[in-house]
């Protein structure tokens, strides 16, 4: 089968990881342009990586031969970026979050539907060896029924890192600790418990950082079968520690931390997988981690693409995590 055609759009933080996963997959993907409006970023990027640089966006999307855009840009740029991909046919690949407001994000998830191309997202966690297990373990009916389903997201960033224009503001990023770093988490506690339909929550700006919105998050809900969870959220945890997701069921308990699955079972059986320590952006720098999980990601949107597969992570899935960090900021309210 015939490389499928990609552009990047986009060459910020996440940049390199994506492009280290296109590489890695060069016999079944081709990246013919990697597009940037800014000159440096161009020339930087090109230091790095064998891929042709455009300053040229309206002709990535002009060019037939492109099936598919990765859209690596800044949140508030999203919704008008993926307009353009669905209006040229193009399938699309989307950094989280899906935009900066719940109406821009349905928007985008409606724009792709009415346009028939594939719209995926990078919440590349739902990728770690760990997750996969335990997302087969809730599958299997292994833990029974859901009583407790919670998770903790302590990462630690420093000052310099929101002093970078448009960082932690609404009007750029949509929100603080909920929608840049934890996202990741919470899309996977919604992918093996459903979503919350009762949220109360204490939201906060903490004194350790300057910014707009929230560094500090604690949220209490239930679901619709009478399972209850909570959910803690921060960028003040000096040096950042690796995110957790505790599930209790009728039958066991899971404790997903970081890259390590534990579980065990009523019947005396248990499972232990992952340990790859392949990081986890916790801390000060935010990619520090590997690409695997990219490269396992970009995998997933290939096979969709050429041969039909199912997206393991959709634009729907990103709107619940949405629908339910709107809900928590509502509650605070």
């Amino acid at each position: 089968m015939a490389r499928l055609k990609v552009a990047m759009i986009g060459l910020g933080m996440a940049s390199g990881h994506h492009a280290r996963a296109l590489l890695d997959l060069s016999d079944r993907i081709e990246c013919v342009a990697a597009y940037s409006r800014s000159n440096a970023r161009r020339e930087a990027f090109a230091t790095q990586y064998p891929i042709q640089t455009s300053g040229d966006l309206d002709a990535i999307f002009a060019d037939r031969t492109i099936e598919a855009v990765l859209i690596l840009t800044p949140p508030n740029t999203h919704l008008e970026l993926v307009r353009r991909a669905a209006e040229a046919g193009k399938h699309i690949l989307l950094e989280k979050p899906l935009d900066i407001s719940f109406a821009r994000s349905e928007a985008i998830v409606r724009t792709a539907r009415e346009a028939s191309v594939l719209l995926g997202m990078v919440l590349q966690n739902r990728f770690r060896s760990a997750a996969l297990k335990l997302d087969e373990i809730v599958k299997s009916g292994r833990l029974g029924q859901l009583v407790e389903a919670s998770a903790a997201i302590r990462n630690w960033r420093p000052q310099s890192y929101y002093d970078v224009e448009g960082r932690g503001t609404r009007a750029r990023d949509g929100g603080g600790v909920l929608l840049t770093q934890g996202i990741h988490t919470i899309d996977l506690l919604l992918s093996f418990a459903g979503t919350p339909k009762d949220v109360s929550s204490f939201v906060r700006a903490t004194p350790i950082h300057t910014m707009e919105t929230e560094d500090l998050v604690t949220a209490a809900f239930s679901f619709e079968n009478g399972a209850i969870g909570t959910l803690n959220a921060t960028t003040c945890a000096y040096p950042g520690l690796a995110e957790r997701i505790e599930l209790i069921g009728t039958k066991g308990a899971a404790v997903f931390t970081g890259d390590k699955l534990e579980a065990a079972f009523v019947d005396g059986t248990s499972v232990s997988e992952g340990g790859e320590k392949i990081g986890s952006g916790a801390g000060a720098d935010p990619m520090a981690f590997g690409h695997e999980m990219h490269r396992a990601l970009m995998g997933n949107f290939i096979d969709a693409v050429q041969n039909g597969a199912a997206l393991r992570v959709t634009g729907d899935d990103a709107l619940k995590a949405h629908s339910f960090i709107e809900a928590i900021l509502a509650a605070s309210r």
